[in-house]
């Protein structure tokens, strides 16, 4: 075969441009036949089993923000709480599928539609800060011991949601509020002495802290995984259309920290850690006692770690770090451990945990489900992998395709629509369960697929440059407008230059710079940029 190199490209959520690393190689890559025909069965499964079910019966129509609880047959069921989580994942989906499918208009309009539920209802007007639950209506719901209690967790789910409903929209009122929540949490939540942040916050936003009386299984007062690799996902989002230097700073600061603290030597995650990041273990008590009692506290999550190599890289590129090895080595290492200790070789599918128990030379499953969005994250990475390592002996490629088919049989329901919320060859039961709930809305499901299907169908066609851009006074504002430019597929937006440094984006044809009288002799340029990331040449300077 002759030797050739190759540019390969790995596609990330929305608005982030193609991360490319060109190698010598002697793999001419799947057979895009292949390619083809799985890119066409991912499409009609995005349209017609996922996407079409949610969107817009779960919209409600009556008190704002999306119903959560689904029967297995898609009955509305319940009280229909509604937690931050799952309303900010409803916005962030409807917003994507917005800019992925612009002829369905419901979309942005279910986006705005949550949008407002987020500030009307679910933002704490005296404290600041996102409650994380409240009732169907709106009012906010006390916990178990009787307080309002907010998580960085949650709050780091309403930025991503904000943050992507405004990359759809343009609308500033959501930025603003993303801004809010991300400042809210830089003064609430953040650690500045040994970094990260703290999950349990109590109403006012102070950090909870354990005392002499929190339980053993409790994890209130510690730092955690699950919390760090979604707030690196939310800054990732925020900085792609706010590139404020701390939103910056901190998404640098999460991705050091999860790369060279949280991921352990051998590749998994540390589920929880003291403030001070000492990681919390039981290992040393009995297995019996792990098993009954503090499993959940240190286990290996396989859907995290797999799910963590892809936000990884994702927020390594939106930081523009070239060569970035530590962090693709990182990520190879983590996607390699749940391939070599957590996949099913029979059938396919991710396993929900394992355990290193002490004594033990091999990691023993001490949960054989296969829970939905394990799934959905193994799919995604392990394409990616394929993309970027196409020789290795782990041959990415094909587990994908037996990911896939796994899915396909086991965790896609074809009579009802959308995901079980576990793999039935392990959970029969699983077939009647509920559909939706608190916990699972299209998240997981719609970016793994959005993401491969723009994989297997790459697009490297920029769009036309912007032109006829045109500087005038509004207020205490100079508003820089252009017209629209043209795209092969999915247009998106324009990032906006001052002076050759990104300043915004925006999906409109204009854009405001603020303190006008600051900038008097700026040289400000646009670029178009698609749904793949794919960024037009520079536009005419105009003159602030």
């Amino acid at each position: 075969m002759k030797q050739k190199t190759l540019t390969l490209s790995l596609v990330v959520a929305g608005l982030l441009p193609w991360l490319s690393l060109s190698f010598t190689s002697m793999y001419p890559g799947p057979d895009p036949a292949v390619k083809a025909k799985l890119a066409a069965e991912i499409e009609k499964s995005i349209k017609t089993e996922l996407l079409n079910k949610w969107y817009p019966q779960a919209v409600d129509q009556e008190y704002g923000g999306f119903l959560s609880t689904f029967t297995y047959d898609w009955k509305p069921s319940g009280a229909q709480d509604k937690m931050i989580v799952t309303q900010a994942r409803h916005i962030w989906s409807n917003a994507k599928a917005a800019q992925l499918f612009p002829e369905e208009s419901h979309y942005l309009t279910s986006a705005r539609h949550g949008y407002l539920f987020l500030r009307d209802k679910m933002w704490d007007k005296t404290h600041g800060g996102f409650y994380t639950l409240v009732d169907r209506q709106g009012n906010a719901k006390r916990g178990a011991n009787g307080s309002l209690q907010k998580t960085a967790y949650g709050n780091a789910f309403a930025i991503y949601g904000l943050a992507a409903y405004y990359q759809s929209s343009g609308d500033t009122s959501a930025l603003n509020l993303a801004k809010k929540t991300f400042l809210w949490l830089e003064q609430h939540s953040h650690d500045p002495r040994y970094k990260g942040y703290i999950q349990d916050l109590a109403e006012d936003g102070t950090p909870l802290k354990r005392t002499a009386d929190t339980p053993v299984t409790s994890t209130v007062g510690y730092k955690d995984q699950n919390s760090s690799i979604h707030l690196l996902e939310a800054f990732a989002e925020l900085y792609q259309v706010w590139p404020d230097p701390l939103v910056r700073e901190r998404l640098q600061e999460m991705l050091v920290l999860i790369r060279d603290v949280i991921v352990t030597p051998t590749g998994y995650l540390t589920l929880f850690l003291t403030p001070d990041l000492k990681p919390i273990s039981f290992r040393d008590q009995p297995e019996e006692e792990i098993r009954k009692h503090y499993y959940h506290i240190d286990e290996v999550s396989f859907g995290h770690d797999i799910e963590t190599a892809f936000l990884l890289l994702e927020a390594s590129h939106v930081l523009g770090l070239e060569h970035d090895a530590k962090t693709m080595q990182i990520a190879k290492k983590m996607a390699d451990h749940t391939i070599r200790t957590g996949f099913d070789p029979g059938v396919g599918g991710i396993y929900d945990g394992g355990y290193y128990f002490k004594g033990k030379d091999n990691i023993t499953i001490i949960r054989e489900g296969k829970n939905w969005w394990a799934q959905a994250e193994g799919l995604n990475t392990l394409l990616m992998m394929a993309d970027l390592y196409p020789n290795d002996p782990l041959n990415y490629f094909s587990r994908f395709q037996q990911q896939w088919d796994y899915i396909d049989k086991y965790v896609i329901d074809h009579e009802y629509g959308e995901w079980f919320q576990g793999g039935i060859d392990k959970e029969p039961k699983q077939k009647t369960a509920l559909k939706g709930q608190i916990w699972k809305a299209s998240y997981h499901q719609f970016r793994s697929l959005f993401s491969v299907l723009q994989r297997l169908r790459p697009d490297t066609a920029p769009p036309t440059v912007p032109k006829n851009v045109k500087v005038s006074a509004t207020g205490n504002a100079m508003l820089v407008s252009w017209d629209k430019s043209t795209d092969n597929r999915n247009l998106i937006g324009y990032n906006i230059y001052q002076n050759g440094k990104k300043i915004g984006f925006t999906p409109l044809t204009s854009f405001a710079v603020p303190d006008a009288s600051k900038q008097k002799g700026s040289k400000v340029t646009v670029r178009a940029v698609d749904f793949q990331g794919n960024q037009s040449g520079v536009s005419m300077v105009a003159s602030l």
